[in-house]
């Protein structure tokens, strides 16, 4: 492995760069946009228990699980379920703005990564190639040796700038794509809490 980041030459030290930053990226998105974590089922489940019944109880809401992403939604929702419709959809709205912020922190740097690694991998071939000319300008072309350093750098960045791009772009349209599912949910979860919170509440049981 040593042989063959020494073979890339300088290009390669930004390119391992990239793919340790793009690896510690992909797991951490990997673990962040889990669905147990972002629409924990006990507070789904409650949701619905509570759209079905159209009464939301203190007792219930002692329990929630408001940590998570949708949860900081429904505390937002809880917190201002009497301050009227127009205050509680702006303050909801508000909160899933930051949400989605969240969810899809980092993926700009790691489509950045996906982004600059080829041209990495294309700078250190032309930095190859310009070594292969001042070789054959000084040495001429009789001495291959020389010449195959020149032509092992182009190749070996050129592929490894492919190699941290390729999957880089993979993750980044996948995590994307999450994000975009588990916001569709959450907003259906949270257009259906603010119709319950903005709804006559003579039959639910006063909030602390």
């Amino acid at each position: 492995m040593f042989e063959f980041v020494k073979a890339g030459g300088w290009v390669m030290l930004p390119i391992i760069a990239c793919s340790l930053a793009a690896a510690t990226i992909i797991i951490e998105r990997l673990l962040a946009l889990r669905r147990a974590r972002v629409l924990p089922g006990q507070l789904v489940t409650l949701l619905r228990q509570w759209t079905e019944r159209g009464v939301v109880t203190s007792s219930e809401v002692e329990t929630l699980p408001l940590h998570s992403p949708l949860g900081r939604i429904v505390a937002t929702g809880l917190a201002n379920r009497h301050r009227g419709r127009a205050i509680l959809r702006e303050r909801v709205e508000d909160v899933g703005r930051h949400v989605v912020h969240q969810l899809e922190r980092f993926l700009n740097t790691l489509g950045t990564i996906a982004a600059i690694s080829p041209l990495l991998g294309l700078l250190g071939t032309v930095a190859g190639m310009i070594k292969i000319f001042q070789i054959v300008s000084t040495q001429g072309n009789s001495n291959f040796s020389l010449l195959s350093v020149g032509i092992a750098e182009a190749l070996v960045t050129t592929a490894a700038g492919l190699t941290v791009a390729i999957p880089s772009l993979l993750f980044y349209r996948y995590f994307h794509s999450r994000v975009d599912e588990l916001v569709v949910r959450m907003e259906q979860e949270t257009f259906e809490l603010i119709d319950l919170l903005d709804a006559d509440s003579t039959n639910q049981e006063p909030l602390p």
